[in-house]
């Protein structure tokens, strides 16, 4: 076998190898967009349907119209929404200042505190319930949104503080002390020079925070005794029931919620591809 012919099918193996793990993570998300439009009896059957023969709304709309728990289901969707954003906020601020900190300055305990991220996230958060819950109920913070968002902030903190320390550590210092020489202030360098390169660093964090605060159930479950506070993954625990589960409901539901998650990512990954020349441009 030539090399080039060699090197045709190691591409062709590559594509294909590539292609199945794309059909073994879509799957799953096809399956449940298509179940969601399913009929019942097509949804309760052993035979396989990959796609609906009788095109139905009747779970979306059952959802939209009907609600859970009493309380409309974009209710749910705009708590997730402002838990979501305010992690994502709150989180991203805070990392981006403690990793500019931890990968530009030196100081006693640096090492140390690194460690004790790496130690914070390998606890599991379950462990963590009561201690979390009995703070929150302190500081005044039980059944309420803002309690939800200080947790789901300090479940990603430590990621977000790893990841960004890799990307202000791999901005040259030179950039900054240029920037100096030319008279620009410590805030004015961070914002028009080392904000921009971090900028990429910043939206993959910023997308890990959303998607984690998106779907935490457990701390919503826990620290909510109002089902008007409660989040998306908790509303869609009340289709589950003792007399069976309405899945077409769940499908739709899981649906809706699958929706804003795909729309913010779409949205700051631009910033992302931006963000990798705009500082090196502006500095």
């Amino acid at each position: 076998m030539t090399p080039f012919a060699r090197k045709r099918l190691t591409r062709i193996a590559l594509n294909a190898a590539g292609l199945l793990v794309f059909l073994f993570a879509v799957f799953p998300v096809y399956w449940m967009v298509s179940t969601s439009f399913k009929a019942n009896d097509q949804i309760f059957t052993t035979d396989f349907i990959p796609f609906p023969t009788h095109f139905t709304v009747e779970h979306v709309d059952r959802v939209l119209s009907e609600g859970v728990a009493g309380n409309s289901i974009w209710l749910y969707m705009r708590n997730s929404a402002i838990v979501a954003l305010g992690t994502v906020l709150i989180g991203a601020a805070l990392a981006l200042l403690a990793a500019t900190a931890i990968a530009r300055f030196t100081f006693r305990g640096r090492t140390s505190f690194l460690i004790l991220l790496l130690i914070v996230q390998m606890i599991p958060a379950e462990a963590l319930l009561i201690p979390l819950f009995l703070n929150v109920k302190r500081l005044g913070l039980y059944d309420q949104l803002l309690g939800l968002i200080v947790i789901n902030v300090g479940l990603t903190l430590p990621f977000g503080i790893w990841m960004l320390r890799t990307f202000v550590a791999a901005v040259p210092r030179s950039l900054e002390e240029a920037a100096w020489i030319d008279g620009a202030s410590r805030m004015t360098t961070f914002w028009r020079v080392l904000f921009p390169l971090v900028a990429p660093g910043l939206v993959a964090t910023s997308i890990f925070s959303f998607i984690t605060a998106w779907n935490e159930l457990i701390f919503a479950l826990i620290l909510m005794s109002d089902s008007s506070g409660y989040t998306m993954p908790v509303a869609l625990q009340f289709f589950f029931g003792q007399r069976g589960t309405d899945w077409g409901a769940i499908m739709a539901g899981s649906t809706m919620m699958t929706i804003p998650v795909v729309a913010f990512f779409l949205v700051v990954q631009r910033r992302m591809v931006s963000g990798l020349v705009a500082g090196a441009v502006k500095g």
